[in-house]
């Protein structure tokens, strides 16, 4: 690797890398201060004790949290909130564990925020003459698409779960209503900043200073639980080195040659299906990694690029990190899920939603 990559490489990663850390600490002062937690018994409330109304509101949540705070964070902390307000209410736990663990993914194509991989192609697009609002534009369809492609195939397969009325509403935990308001307030002006163009590393660092210094003042002994996932943005940083050292070895022309040509929808789903294979053979990050100079010629190419990493790699439970801490996350709230079952409803989802998105953005 000459020095020149290395600078670019350096570059590339820096602005991820402090992202991660940033939204994580504020994702995780949110939970702590309450801010899901509350969220999730509201939409119970607001159900009117239908089952499929509370689904529904709580998928709603899960795409809302997924654009905003990124796929990672509807995995590891809106999940709990949708397995106890499910228990709560009597209801069974599993079309909601698995809607958050499908829209973790499904549902991370609308902002750069939503995964680190969209981080990543915003930095590439602006080699390509486009911006941040170009990268919403092309998007929305097919994001859209991809949420209902995934509640479809979830309302399908649960549907006998999903029906009847509930009747016990759950009473809303007690909370510091100060950092509660402060960590509620800061998420809501955070969002649109993050829609808006301005560098999301930025936004998110000055959020997660303001909540630092809120729970500091407010409640400072749940600091010590507020964890950066520095073990994570150093591999993330190691991901990058070793894809490029893979491409500089020759491995961009056999991309280039799988990858094809064309924004037709049979180039398209070519684009998407590689990125696919990647993302649940090996992991979607580096999956976009190296096939983003290759599959990413063109702002439409690039999107469907996209399609397969983020909308698909829920096959595999190596896919996606955010899959891995879920599986973590409701194991250690009881819930088993048998291994077969996830692996069929995970590629049933990723090939309805990921074909709708695909139909989205070639039409």
């Amino acid at each position: 690797m000459s020095t020149a990559e290395a600078a670019e490489v350096l570059a590339r990663t820096l602005p991820v890398m402090a992202f991660l850390v940033a939204i994580t600490v504020v994702a995780e002062i949110a939970d702590l201060a309450g801010v899901f937690d509350v969220a999730g018994h509201a939409t119970a409330r607001l159900a009117g004790h239908h089952t499929v109304v509370l689904w529904l509101l709580l998928a709603a949540l899960a795409v809302l949290v997924t654009t905003f705070l990124g796929l990672d964070t509807t995995a590891v902390l809106l999940t709990p909130v949708a397995l106890t307000v499910a228990r709560q209410v009597g209801v069974g736990a599993a079309p909601f564990a698995l809607t958050t663990l499908f829209l973790a993914n499904t549902a991370s194509l609308f902002l750069p925020v939503s995964n680190l991989t969209n981080l990543l192609a915003v930095q590439h697009l602006a080699t390509l003459g486009e911006g941040h609002g170009d990268f919403v534009r092309l998007t929305l369809l097919p994001g859209l698409a991809a949420v209902a492609g995934t509640l479809l195939v979830i309302g399908l397969v649960h549907r006998r779960a999903l029906t009847g009325r509930y009747a016990v509403e759950p009473p809303a935990a007690p909370h510091d209503r100060v950092l509660l308001r402060i960590a509620a307030l800061t998420c809501l002006v955070s969002a649109p900043l993050f829609a808006v163009g301005l560098q999301p590393w930025l936004v998110a660092s000055v959020a997660a200073l303001v909540l630092v210094v809120a729970m500091a003042w407010r409640a400072p002994f749940l600091l010590r639980r507020v964890r950066p996932p520095w073990g994570m943005a150093l591999v993330v940083a190691g991901l990058f080195v070793l894809v490029q050292l893979l491409l500089d070895a020759g491995a961009g022309a056999v991309l280039a040659d799988l990858s094809g040509s064309g924004e037709g929808v049979g180039d398209l789903a070519r684009v998407a299906g590689l990125g696919a294979l990647a993302a649940n053979l090996l992991n979607n990050l580096p999956g976009y990694l190296a096939l983003e100079a290759a599959a990413g010629t063109t702002p439409t190419r690039l999107v469907a690029l996209l399609v397969g990493t983020n909308v698909a790699p829920i096959v595999t439970p190596w896919g996606s990190l955010a899959t891995l801490l879920w599986l973590h996350r409701v194991r250690a709230a009881g819930l088993r899920v048998a291994p077969l079952h996830l692996v069929a409803q995970g590629l049933a989802v990723a090939l309805v939603a990921g074909g709708a998105a695909v139909l989205a953005l070639a039409g």
